[in-house]
């Protein structure tokens, strides 16, 4: 497998309403099956399907670099990630239940804690693989189908999930996947046989999702956009929140939903920080990135390119000065000549009423704003329709602390970023959406609860 920038590498057939039809229609059959095994046979499953995908890590790891761009540095990062989320919900299988309530005279109550039936997955492009994962190891692990559909953009490795959970032992069709877009997805959302609908992705198709759902009365887990912010205040230890700021600015070519691009720095350490920052990220290997010492590879297609170059050159014209990059990169290498690559960019000079700190660029661009208060800085971190997450830099823990209760966000960082533990549950506030993806959360959202009430006397009649 080689990098062809810009080049076509394999064509898919978009799946319309038949297709979804019998997507579907597998998936009930064989949700018959799953959702009647117990949860230590589900388990035994997931854990062989980590295995496999923990033996082929750098098949998939390269299969996910051609797929979207990143470095395969990143990649297997991605693909730890995604096998050690099916072994943590492997590992809840077994242990799913409801609970017992005594009631007077020796009656008693009970939950049952039961699957939906066919969940609906439609993931991003900026982590296909590990999203997909993310999405269907809690569902499987409450004993649901569930049919995803990839982005159009990175249609490919997803379609490798299916296929090693086949190896692992699903029933046939309990992970389906159907290729296409807004028609495809319109199509699942509507479906009357299906339970629930999980979305990473836009604000506005979000929106979308949620009306199309709410027509069927169908619960929904939506993982939106962000513009969270980074708080590095003056006693904070320089090196650490300069690696938290790349950090949460620079992976996957900037593409990532809770970057903290709103880079707050207390006046008193501006000028050392910036400088350290841009100094840190003029040196990021842009390239190739099947090249193991490659840092940034290239954003996911041409159209988005553009509009993140359209962002640089508004803020611009707003008044922001462009401190290093921004700027389109063409590598040596004559086979990369066609890849969607640019310079990663730091913004000075920036307020916030520009729109390249108010709306979501999703590429390689970090604004930095100057603070002079906590309460100042905290107000102006909140005042966004976003909240996805936000990240605090600071010796001082308690400070640490009070700052992250008062941001209105779902996912906080106390001096790191953009760390994604499986434990942890994952998701926003606000604009942002709703729901949890990971952690013991995620259970709520692919299961439902049951009540029985058992009387051991008589039913007294009011009649």
């Amino acid at each position: 497998l080689k990098m062809c920038p810009g080049r076509v590498i394999s064509k898919l057939l978009c799946s319309g309403e038949k297709e979804v039809n019998l997507a579907v229609e597998s998936a009930k059959a064989a949700f018959k099956i799953w959702s009647q095994m117990s949860g230590m046979e589900r388990s035994r499953v997931l854990l062989e399907a980590a295995r496999i995908i923990r033996e082929q890590r750098e098949e998939i790891a390269t299969l996910e670099t051609i797929n979207n761009g990143k470095s395969i540095f990143e990649a297997r990062v991605d693909i730890d990630i995604s096998w050690q989320c099916l072994e943590y919900y492997a590992g809840l299988a077994g242990s799913l239940a409801g609970e017992h309530i005594q009631l007077p005279g020796g009656s008693f109550g009970y939950t049952r804690r039961e699957p939906l039936g066919v969940c609906v997955g439609i993931g991003a492009w900026n982590y296909p693989f590990q999203i997909a994962c993310w999405k269907s190891a809690p569902a499987l692990a409450c004993g649901n189908a569930m049919v995803f559909k990839p982005s159009p953009f990175t249609p490919i490795s997803v379609v490798r999930l299916a296929e090693i959970f086949t190896e692992a032992g699903v029933p046939k069709g309990l992970f389906n996947v159907v290729q296409g877009g807004v028609a495809t997805g319109q199509f699942l959302c509507h479906h009357p046989d299906v339970a629930k609908i999980s979305f990473t992705g836009s604000v506005p198709t979000g929106i979308k999702i949620m009306e199309m759902a709410a027509k069927g009365i169908k619960p929904v887990t939506l993982e939106l956009g962000g513009k969270s912010p980074l708080i590095i205040f003056s006693d904070c230890a320089l090196e650490n929140a300069v690696n938290g700021a790349l950090m949460a600015n620079f992976l996957t070519q900037g593409e990532v939903c809770c970057n903290g691009t709103r880079v707050f720095v207390e006046r008193k350490i501006l000028d050392v920080f910036t400088k350290e920052v841009v100094k840190r990220t003029q040196k990021i290997k842009i390239g190739d990135p099947l090249l193991e010492d490659t840092r940034m590879g290239a954003l996911i297609n041409r159209p988005h390119l553009d509009r993140v170059q359209g962002f640089i050159k508004q803020a611009k014209e707003q008044g922001a000065e462009v401190l290093c990059g921004g700027d389109l990169y063409v590598p040596d290498d004559p086979k990369l000549k066609n890849g969607y690559y640019m310079r990663p960019c730091v913004l000075g000079n920036c307020t916030d009423d520009m729109t390249c700190v108010k709306e979501e660029i999703f590429g390689p661009v970090m604004s930095i704003l100057p603070f002079d208060t906590e309460e100042e800085v905290v107000e102006r971190a909140n005042a966004t329709k976003f909240g996805l997450a936000g990240g605090v830099f600071t010796r001082d823990i308690q400070k640490a602390h009070r700052v992250v209760a008062a941001l209105k966000a779902g996912m906080c960082f106390i001096n790191n970023y953009n760390i994604s533990p499986v434990e942890l549950p994952f998701g926003g506030y606000k604009a942002s959406g709703f729901g949890r993806e990971n952690g013991r959360a995620a259970i709520e959202y692919y299961s439902q609860l049951k009540t029985v009430c058992v009387e051991m006397g008589d039913v007294e009649s009011v009649f």
